[in-house]
Parts: C-alpha cells; structure tokens; sequence
C-alpha cells in the first residue's frame, strides 16, 4: 500500500492543484455558466463571438465535451485515488492538462473551430487524463475500474468526430447523442454505486440490497443503446423498430432507482428526507434517465416529441442535475467539511432542475414561447452554476478544513 498522506509535500502545492477534483469542478462549473450566457447572447442576436460559425455546433460540443467531460475528469482523477490507495495526479502534471482544457475553451470563439492547434489541444488532454487514471489501477490491479480508461478514449474519439464533421449538421447531431448516451450509462453505472449507499447513510436506514438480474439487466440495455448509437445510422435509432428497448431500458431504470428506497422515506419521513438537498438532487437527477429513454421511445414512434427535447431530458435534466449534486458533495467531503449545503446550494438544485424542465416542457406544451424556454432555461442554469461557484470557490482554492492532505 503506497503512503498517500505527504503533509509536507502536499504544502509546496498550490491547494488548487493538489487534486483533480478542484480545478476541473471550480473552473468545469465556471465555464458551463460563462459558456451558457455566451449561447444565450448568440441565440438573441445580442453578440456574435468572432470565430464561431457554427453556434449550435459550439453550444454542442462545448457543455459536453468541455463543461462535461471537465467534471467526469475531475471525479475520475480524485475517485482512482480512494480506489487504489495511491496518490492522484497533483502540481505541475495535473496544472498542464487543466491548462489543455482550458485553452480550447478560452480561444475557441475567438480563433475559430478551423484551428488546428486548439484541435490538438482538445483532443490531447482527456487521452492524459486516461493515463494518469489507468496508471495507479494497473500498479495496483483494479480491475474493476479499468472500464472507465476506455470510455475516455471513447469519448474522444467522439469528440474528434464532433470537430472534422462540425459542417454537417445531421452527423452532428448523431455524434453529440451519442455523447450524451455515453454520459448518461456513465451516471448510471456511477449512480447504481453510490446513491442507494447515500440514500441509506442520509436516512438512517440500511441498504438496499440489489438484485443481481435487474443491475445487470438494466445497465445492459444502456450500454446496448449506446452501441447501436455508436453503430448505426440516425434513422434506425430513431426507427420504430428500437421502440421497445428504449421502453424496456427505461422501465428497469425505474425500477431499480424505486428500490434504492427514497420514495417510502419521503412518504414516512418528509421533513429529514427533505432536509437532505445533497440526497433528493441526486434522485431527481436519476429520474432523467427514464424520462429520456421514453422520449427517445415517443420520438422513434413518430410522436411529437423532437431529438433535442429527448436529449436535453439527459443533457440538461440528467447530467446537469447529477453533476452539480455530485460535485456539491464530493467537494465537501474531499476537502474536510461536512456534508452539508446550505439555502444557496438548495437554491442552486432546484434552479437546474428548473432550467431542464423549462427547457423541455415549454418547447413541447407551448411552441410559440419556445425561445422564451430556452431563455428561461438558460438563465436558471447560469444562476444555478453561478451560485456554485460563488459558494464553493474559497472551498476549492483553500487547504483541507482538516489540515489533512487533498
């Protein structure tokens, strides 16, 4: 077992650099509210970034494969330390693949998407992060968490697909599904490991046990839909025939997140189980999943339901949710401090879980407001990133409240 625990060593690193998840959450969250207000600008004609010629494919590319891919970075870097018992990239190493991030996010609208050199930059960073994430599993043979190197490099090469094809909007679009398909069995597998064990710790209740057959069963049909996304072309994913394994998909989701228990506690315990924001955001979070797979399902089956109402229940609602809860919560804990928000972050929870629902529902019920939905939708999600920020950047700039190192 390697030693982790270097207070010396950890106090010649800047604090912000002594572990993946502060940089990659401070900054991946600032970006995904300047990034928004930059979207919101161009979609009212209010600015024009220079080098852009292609917002949507900006808008795109930019929420999923920088503010995103930033967070999973952040958490896969931080997390293969408690994995494996041995120390997560940190100082210089982990400042220079921060700064590939960010070079592509900060010069992108004024260079251009033709740049090749913020191409390269973009296309470098995640395949380190794979490194430096395959490295202390391999030294220590985690096998069980090998998984994610490969899903990284997935995730680039959709992301270099995203960038050659960027003219093609069809291809496009395809590409950033996939992407949030790929995200969003991410959270699942994730989320099937940690919420129920949140779930119980929060309400004092054990457990729930899992049932072997609905896990795999219910993983197994994401990680099929994301395969044939992968595979085929839009108008078979999108055909009646795929019908029925968005529904079944979406009904096993249901079922396993009804069994890790919130719904009895809201039911026997409403005011603990509210009191707990870190808890129900997580599950609100998850419910996107299921409410994403039956849109793509009404979609296939030709009902008024479009491609980006379906994907932004996963993008916005899903992912949106379930990284501000998670990094809410992982910043807590990995810097010492309790595990408790308070109004603003409260505050944060229901605003992005307002901007997904605005963002889907007033384009569906009420189509000629559905530029008024984006707006609002926009606005609750920058408010909601915004106050994240506010309230946790002296958390991530500053050493442990514990004195210990991280």
């Amino acid at each position: 077992m390697h030693q982790i625990l270097d207070s010396h060593k950890e106090e010649q690193i800047v604090p912000l650099f002594r572990l993946g998840f502060r940089p990659f959450f401070l900054f991946g969250a600032l970006f995904a509210a300047v990034a928004m207000l930059l979207w919101l600008g161009q979609l009212n004609g209010w600015l024009t970034l220079p080098g852009i010629a292609n917002p949507l494919w900006w808008h795109g590319h930019e929420m999923l494969f920088g503010f995103g891919a930033a967070i999973v970075a952040g958490f896969l870097l931080t997390a293969v330390q408690n994995w494996t018992a041995y120390p997560g990239v940190r100082s210089w190493p982990l400042a220079l693949v921060v700064g590939l991030w960010m070079l592509p996010r900060t010069l992108l609208p004024w260079l251009g998407e033709e740049n090749t050199l913020l191409m390269a930059a973009d296309l470098l960073w995640l395949p380190l992060c794979a490194w430096f994430l395959a490295k202390p599993i391999l030294i220590t043979r985690q096998w069980r968490n090998l998984f994610f190197v490969p899903l990284l490099l997935i995730l680039t090469l959709l992301n270099g697909a995203s960038w050659l094809w960027q003219a093609d909007w069809t291809t496009v679009e395809h590409l950033l599904i996939t992407t949030v398909l790929l995200f969003t069995t991410l959270i699942a597998v994730m989320g099937g490991r940690v919420i129920p064990f949140f779930t119980a710790r929060a309400t004092g209740q054990e457990k729930a046990a899992p049932l072997l057959w609905l896990e795999r069963t219910a993983l197994a049909t994401l990680w099929l839909i994301l395969l044939c996304w992968l595979l085929l072309p839009t108008q078979w994913v999108t055909s009646i025939y795929i019908v029925p394994l968005y529904i079944v998909a979406a009904s096993l989701h249901l079922w396993r997140q009804l069994r890790w228990h919130l719904w009895r506690q809201l039911r026997w315990h409403l005011p603990p189980t509210l009191a707990h924001p870190l808890l129900w955001s997580l599950h609100l979070a998850y419910l996107f999943i299921p409410l994403g797979l039956l849109a793509l399902a009404a979609h296939s089956a030709g009902l008024p339901i479009t491609l980006s109402i379906a994907s932004h229940l996963l993008s916005a609602g899903c992912m949106g949710t379930m990284i501000l809860g998670m990094i809410a919560r992982v910043s807590l804990g990995h810097s010492g401090r309790a595990l408790q928000v308070g109004r603003r972050i409260t505050g944060a929870f229901a605003l992005v879980i307002a901007a997904a629902t605005m963002r889907v529902t007033i384009p569906l019920f009420w189509p000629a407001y559905t530029l008024h939905g984006w707006n609002l939708s926009a606005l609750a999600w920058i408010a909601a990133y915004g106050l994240f920020v506010w309230v946790y950047t002296p958390i991530l700039i500053r050493p442990r409240a514990d004195g210990r190192p991280g």
